[in-house]
């Protein structure tokens, strides 16, 4: 078996060192005979940094390094040109004068590395005047390869003002790119966000954006047939131990686990950076969630709950994605670009696209709602998945009483500061502590009279569900809480039967439970159910 390239970004070590390497050359090819200017957007750790590393290999002069490879036996000269590569992600950026201070250091490391001698002192006339010099030296273009090109604002996405200012710098130094065209071969940048040409590269504004291109879909990550293809020994292996299923079985829960990310609504691809640390240490694992959550995804959903039982089965449309800006960001846009929604289905509608989206795979949705369940009621993780494995139980058999019993167990452990008297707040724990479940549990389900709150479907059971919430105070007397009970959970009940919420799940041979919730605050929960047969 060839060795597994965990954490390893250059190509020439792979190819050299004997391990796998997933070829997508053919990419390379068509990046370098279709245009001159391109934008990819990627989650982090999906292969963007070893792509643009091919890339650069690709202009090194060195054809035997890609034998065996597709872009080997194409028709492609393998010219020598020289390679300009900037990591972002590695730039000092803490205030829009280390980012310049930063970027300045490391583009003149790069001058000297070359025996260029550059006298500017601001970013963008050192980076301009050693693009014309490496032309001038190497009588070739020049290829300019920039990674993470939006680390600088992403790092400081909670303080606007910094983000603000970096911005400004990165598109005062991007913009000079445009006024480098006559010396340059290949301009190739990737990032994690999409912000849109007028933030960032208001100047730059050619960049050719294959994001969301399907030509482009499987130009990161690794598709089902990759799987088999290089990695169908290391199947094999593993499945031959006593912890794991045959072949067959084994190949559906890694896809489970780690495939299902796409870009174009068709093309499904495997996170290769769990996939790796999955082989490499032989246990199912999050991986990738693990390596680094962006602590402004929770706090968004820490402010509006709603958000998050929004996230499932959300709408996007292309124009949304090409209107991003730094200043308002809406939060399906931060979820899908940063990896923890992705396109599940292209909608058949007129005009501009819709994308239907939805959490990839068992990795994150598992990962995901546990933290937001972590983060609200300041449980350690695995206390919660003592609480949702006690709820799985109590769902399968309908106990009451032992659902409500874990539901104020959880909602009493909520500090009193992330609090919120909001019906939406506790309607979005409750769908947290089902998702991760693995229940098919669907928020704001419409029907022909309204939409119902929640729905949770089970192998042989229907849970229809409305969430009420009255504000109390947490020292009202006994009566005047069950007075306030009565009501909400008698309207609950009322709604969804008034609206027949849950006519359209008859005839399918399940058991119906009508469930009415009624929330007064952290612990104070009841809960109401009617069985239709």
């Amino acid at each position: 078996m060839k060795k597994l390239p965990l954490g390893i970004q250059s190509f020439r070590e792979i190819i050299n060192g004997n391990y796998v390497y997933v070829d997508k050359t053919q990419f390379v090819y068509d990046l370098i005979n279709n245009a001159k200017y391109y934008f990819l957007s990627r989650p982090r750790r999906f292969g963007k940094s070893l792509l643009l590393d091919t890339i650069g290999e690709a202009f090194s002069g060195d054809k035997e390094l890609f034998k065996g490879l597709r872009l080997y036996s194409s028709d492609y000269d393998f010219v020598k040109h020289p390679v300009l590569r900037l990591d972002m992600s590695r730039i000092a950026n803490e205030t829009p004068e280390i980012l310049k201070a930063s970027v300045a250091s490391k583009l003149i490391r790069c001058a000297d590395e070359e025996n260029i001698g550059i006298s500017d002192k601001i970013p963008s006339d050192i980076f301009g005047d050693l693009i014309e010099s490496l032309y001038k030296k190497y009588r070739q273009s020049v290829v300019v390869l920039i990674d993470e090109y939006d680390k600088p604002i992403l790092s400081h996405i909670d303080d606007i003002k910094i983000a603000e200012a970096n911005r400004k710098v990165l598109r005062d130094f991007y913009g000079i790119l445009k006024s480098m065209d006559p010396y340059l071969r290949l301009t190739f940048v990737t990032g994690v966000s999409k912000f849109t040409k007028t933030s960032i590269f208001s100047e730059l504004n050619n960049l050719l954006d294959i994001t969301l291109n399907k030509k482009y879909s499987n130009i990161c990550g690794i598709s089902a047939e990759n799987l088999d293809e290089y990695f169908g020994q290391h199947i094999e292996y593993l499945a031959a131990l006593d912890d794991f299923e045959p072949y067959g079985d084994l190949r559906g829960e890694i896809l489970t686990w780690y495939d299902g990310y796409s870009w174009d609504g068709k093309t499904r691809v495997i996170n290769p950076f769990s996939l790796l640390s999955f082989f490499s240490q032989e246990r199912f694992a999050n991986f990738w969630y693990a390596s680094g959550t962006p602590k402004f995804l929770i706090d968004i959903i820490k402010k509006d709950p709603a958000v998050y039982t929004s996230l499932k089965n959300t709408k996007i449309t292309e124009l949304m994605l090409d209107t991003s800006g730094i200043e308002v960001i809406e939060p399906e846009l931060m979820f899908f670009q940063t990896g923890y929604l992705t396109i599940k289905s292209l909608l058949p509608v007129k005009g501009a696209a819709v994308y239907q989206l939805d959490m990839p795979n068992f990795e994150v949705s598992e990962a995901f709602n546990l933290q937001i369940i972590s983060a609200f009621t300041k449980k350690r993780q695995a206390r919660v998945k003592e609480a949702q494995l006690g709820m799985d139980d109590a769902l399968q058999r309908g106990d009451t009483q032992k659902i409500l019993e874990i539901l104020r167990s959880l909602f009493a452990s909520i500090p009193y500061q992330l609090h919120i008297d909001l019906e939406a707040y506790y309607h979005s724990i409750f769908f947290a502590v089902m998702s991760v479940l693995g229940f098919n549990m669907d928020a704001e389900v419409s029907t022909s009279k309204g939409r119902v709150d929640a729905v949770l479907e089970l192998d042989d059971k229907v849970y229809v569900m409305e969430f009420k919430y009255e504000g109390c105070a947490p020292d009202a007397d006994h009566e005047v809480k069950r007075k306030l009970f009565d009501k909400a959970l008698a309207g609950g009940m009322k709604q969804i039967q008034d609206r027949g919420y849950h006519k359209k799940y008859l005839g399918r041979g399940k058991e119906i439970i009508l469930a009415s919730f009624a929330f007064l605050g952290r612990d104070d929960i009841e809960m109401l159910i009617e069985f239709i047969n």
